[in-house]
């Protein structure tokens, strides 16, 4: 199992990159809909239609989220951590997303950058 670390700097505060990873509405206009998402501990969420899913399994609002992640057949689900460190009208994202099949580990890291974490900062930055 493989493990992906990726670093985002987003020139937005907190308040709004924590909205765009928690908020479907949000979560649509930036590209992983149609979504199912909160930011509640317990939360099953779904995002583009079911394609991924998981549950929220720790939540602390503008400073961290983890949660389980599953896609396609994995018999165990992966785990992504988000990690928001403000810095006025900026905030540091940190990823880590562990457990993740060896075969499938670039094109998850990939997809991070081009359909995730990027497509959100791009949309935040306009």
């Amino acid at each position: 199992m493989k493990t992906v670390k990726q670093t985002y700097i987003i020139k937005v505060p907190v308040e709004k990159v924590w909205t765009a990873l928690v908020n479907p509405k949000e979560i649509d206009d930036w590209g992983a809909g149609p979504a199912e998402m909160d930011d509640k501990v317990g939360t099953e969420f779904k995002l583009w239609g079911g394609d991924i899913w998981g549950k929220n399994l720790e939540v602390e609002p503008q400073r961290r989220l983890v949660q389980e992640w599953y896609s396609g057949d994995w018999p165990e689900p992966s785990k992504a951590t988000f990690l928001l460190k403000s810095d006025g009208d900026k905030t540091t994202v940190e990823l880590l997303h562990e457990n993740i099949p060896d075969d499938e580990a670039k094109e998850i890291a990939d997809g991070w950058k081009n359909y995730y974490l990027g497509p959100m900062k791009e949309m935040l930055e306009m």
